[in-house]
């Protein structure tokens, strides 16, 4: 019998993994794992989440675009959704995906095209001319980056040709090529700054370039491969982006209709080799039904098109031998294995160094100084060793022996229960733990002091100016001036800076702390939760977990890190530097749902989920993010979760509906914060020519 509790634990745990690793994805542009490895992930949440659907969640990741929306852009709202596609890494189930459609239309045509590894842009033109450019975003909303993309010299301006729709957009791709990418790294490393990892990462991080003059020099390069409109000239894909070609749009050349399964599988076997001599990053093909009414009639998932899917390449991998390796300290004291390698040439870049991740790693492939190793960059990410080539061991070697004391200050390392990772429990004592901690407190999200940037961290670090992070509030401008690559109008600027990071608010500064496992989010949940630092510190670890985001794991971080004396103290610092401690306290529109408990549920047409809340919070309620007893009553949207609604059916809870809740405001304001621009709503028969893939 199984068991239902431990299968409730695995779904959470899952959701908590795919989150996180869409967030670096996504918004760090730094992720941790390959594309195969995050799709195993997502497919055994999926078939838990079928096999149990009484533990839907409308939040879950299974259901749900991955954003990279910064605060630094405008958020626009997409006209018409940029939904993301299935991917399959097996011949086998593409041949059933092709086959369940041809049971039921006969033998159809695909578009078969390469899967560009860059970041996906949709252009907005009217009237032949370009008028936006827009970031997928969370598939909803996006960031305009229209001043950027126009420095793209293949995304054309102003098209031309006679029957050109007065209104379309067209979805694409913005790249960065090999050439383009090997020469800003050495420009990056002649100026002794960080090397992107690949070139999807440096095309992302370019795009969010907030100088378009720097991205104009970085070389980008743009495909186009999906229109959407309501008066596109053909009722099918090539057709029209043969047209968008005609226009002055970039199209793949080696776009191919294919019929039937072994033409298709025909198509991936060419470029699964052929690609290897492209001058861009690929890393598999997409598969689209042509024909635009058949696609109609196939529909669509919650999160995917049942008309399309992304068969993805297997990583390439290459042979080299082990020289040594590194151990890395980060911020939390997590020590990070680093193999160093003889270099080996890997999709496009020379390859030295790899991710060995952890104790458990090593010793479950017997990895060995000395031995010859494989290497991969699944998804075209930091490589890792996938494996050893036994047949050339030496006879001479040796299991390899996991260093038991940190490489900086010698401290003996732990490991904490359910982690894989060891530790340096030394926090005030680690040089790179401290200097973590403070370039992680100065960060733009954090505390976003200008003219700080690690290297003048370490200086001043060496100089004897700062030990942590409230030694940069007693900083004073005439002894940074004496510093080497300083001088007045820099420490000036440093110092100005400095004080105005006082004015930051609190969830910021709770994030900027660095508590182990409280991200920039979960920061944002507990300040609106508790509003003041001193009611999280004062808070036991039942009460921590009121706050959304915060579990048992997170809760315990919290409580050993205001624990610590040495951490009081620099937070006693602080409070006396005058930093924010404390959320603003929102003016109310209305006392109407003062002492009610309300969860807002489900999808909504007239206001998103946030913005719900925080219509609750102006008119004096308060969010719960579970059905309890003492919940008052549910604001009910498309797809509410139904374990949440067997259980306030068992509770006799109200439920409402978007509509009858703004209704109950009656007069009060329900206009919520102008923070995205808001689109006409797309026809349902606009929808056949919509999405990016």
């Amino acid at each position: 019998m199984v068991d239902n509790s431990a299968v409730k634990v695995e779904i959470e745990h899952l959701r908590e993994q795919l989150n996180y690793h869409n967030r670096k994805y996504y918004v760090e542009n730094s992720p941790e794992i390959s594309d195969y490895d995050f799709d195993c992930l997502m497919r055994r949440l999926m078939d838990l989440e079928a096999e149990h659907p009484e533990f839907y969640d409308p939040l879950s990741p299974s259901v749900r675009v991955g954003s990279d929306r910064t605060s630094e852009f405008t958020s626009v709202a997409h006209r018409y959704p940029m939904l993301s596609l299935s991917n399959t890494y097996s011949i086998e189930e593409l041949s059933a995906f092709i086959e369940r459609i041809e049971q039921q239309q006969g033998v159809t045509e695909f578009a078969c095209e390469l899967k560009f590894d860059g970041t996906a842009i949709s252009l907005t033109y009217e009237k032949g001319r370009l008028v936006r450019a827009v970031t997928r975003g969370d598939g909803t909303t996006g960031d305009d980056v229209t001043a950027n993309v126009k420095t793209i010299r293949s995304i054309p301006l102003v098209l031309t040709g006679d029957d050109i729709p007065d209104f379309f957009e067209i979805r694409g791709e913005i790249f960065m090529p090999y050439a383009s990418f090997d020469r800003l790294n050495s420009e990056r490393e002649a100026a002794a700054e960080q090397l992107f990892a690949n070139p999807r990462n440096a095309a992302a991080g370019t795009l969010k370039q907030q100088q378009s003059a720097v991205v104009a020099k970085r070389g980008l390069d743009c495909t186009l491969y999906q229109m959407a409109g309501d008066n596109l000239p053909f009722t099918n894909h090539i057709e029209n982006l043969e047209a968008a070609r005609r226009w002055g749009f970039k199209v793949s050349e080696y776009m191919t209709l294919c019929r039937g399964a072994k033409e298709v599988i025909e198509y991936i076997n060419h470029w699964d080799e052929a690609r290897k001599s492209l001058p861009y990053p690929t890393d598999g093909v997409v598969i689209k039904v042509n024909n635009f009414a058949l696609r109609n009639s196939l529909g669509f998932t919650a999160k995917s098109p049942r008309w399309a899917v992304a068969y993805k390449f297997k990583a390439e991998s290459a042979l080299t031998r082990l020289i040594s390796v590194d151990f890395q300290v980060g911020r939390t004291g997590a020590i990070t294995p680093v193999a160093n390698l003889e270099p080996v040439l890997l999709a496009g870049t020379t390859v030295k160094r790899a991710s060995l991740h952890n104790a458990e790693q090593i010793a479950a492939l017997d990895i060995r100084i000395g031995d010859m190793v494989y290497v991969e960059k699944g998804g075209e990410i930091i490589p890792k060793i996938t494996g050893v080539e036994l047949s050339e061991r030496k006879s001479d070697s040796t299991p390899f022996e996991y260093i038991t004391l940190c490489p900086e200050c010698g401290a003996e390392l732990v490991r904490f229960e359910g982690e894989a990772k060891h530790y340096c429990p030394n926090q005030s004592g680690c040089r790179p733990q401290i200097l973590g901690r403070i370039i992680h407190f100065i960060r733009r999200k954090a505390m976003n002091i200008d003219g700080l940037g690690a290297e003048t961290v370490e200086l001043l670090f060496e100089n004897g100016l700062i030990a942590d992070i409230a030694d940069l509030y007693s900083l004073r401008a005439n002894d940074l001036a004496l510093l080497p690559r300083l001088g007045e109008k820099s420490a000036d600027n440093i110092i100005s800076s400095i004080e105005a990071s006082k004015s930051v608010p609190f969830a910021r500064v709770l994030f900027g702390l660095g508590i182990r496992f409280v991200g920039e989010t979960t920061a944002k949940y507990m300040a609106s939760h508790f509003k003041s630092l001193d009611a999280i510190m004062a808070a036991d670890r039942d009460t921590l977990q009121e706050a959304d985001e915060v579990g048992d794991k997170i809760a315990q971080a919290i409580i050993e890190y205001f624990a610590d004396p040495v951490n009081l103290a620099i937070i006693e610092r602080l409070r006396a530097a005058g930093l924010q401690f404390e959320s603003e306290q929102s003016v109310l529109s209305s006392n109407i749902l003062e002492g009610k408990n309300i969860v807002v549920s489900g999808k909504f047409t007239l206001h998103s989920r946030e913005e719900l809340k925080a219509l609750i919070e102006r008119h004096g309620g308060k969010n719960q993010s579970g059905v309890s007893g003492n919940t008052d009553f549910i604001v009910a949207g498309e797809n509410m979760g139904p374990a949440k609604l067997q259980k306030a059916e068992k509770l006799g809870v109200t439920i409402l509906t978007e509509q009858q809740f703004i209704e109950l405001l009656g007069n009060s304001d329900t206009t919520p914060p102008p923070t995205v621009a808001e689109p006409e709503q797309p026809k349902v028969e606009q929808v056949i020519q919509t999405s990016l893939f």
